[in-house]
């Protein structure tokens, strides 16, 4: 029951110090200020207004270019399809570079002329 008590004092201390600062503000502020604060208060609404517009029309074409990406299947299941794909890439490239390493070896030995190239042409 305190506890009540005390919730009311505070919201009518909160009602009376609103009215009674809007009273001074009216008083001590000349007119131009206030109209300054009412422009400033409706570009902040009209600014959160577009943000809100901007981050659904952002939503809608990322939901359109990913169902044109991926059509109907999981993000997830494509996702650790690729890290799958990208490990056998890896592992084909190591075992390319490997064959490339020991032909190059192997060639660099060899000669360069063509042994049955009896004509004289170079070409």
């Amino acid at each position: 029951m305190r506890r009540l008590l005390w919730v009311g004092v505070g919201v009518g201390l909160t009602v009376l110090v609103i009215r009674r600062g809007r009273e001074w503000m009216a008083q001590v502020v000349p007119e131009p200020a206030t109209g300054a604060v009412d422009t400033a208060l409706s570009v902040a609404k009209v600014l959160r207004h577009a943000r809100s517009e901007f981050d659904a029309g952002w939503a809608a074409k990322e939901s359109e270019l990913m169902s044109a990406l991926i059509g109907d299947r999981d993000p997830s299941a494509l996702a650790a399809d690729g890290a799958a794909a990208r490990e056998a890439l890896r592992a084909r490239r190591a075992h390319e570079d490997r064959w490339s390493r020991r032909i190059s070896e192997d060639w660099s030995d060899q000669p360069t002329e063509d042994p049955d190239d009896d004509d004289g042409y170079a070409f």
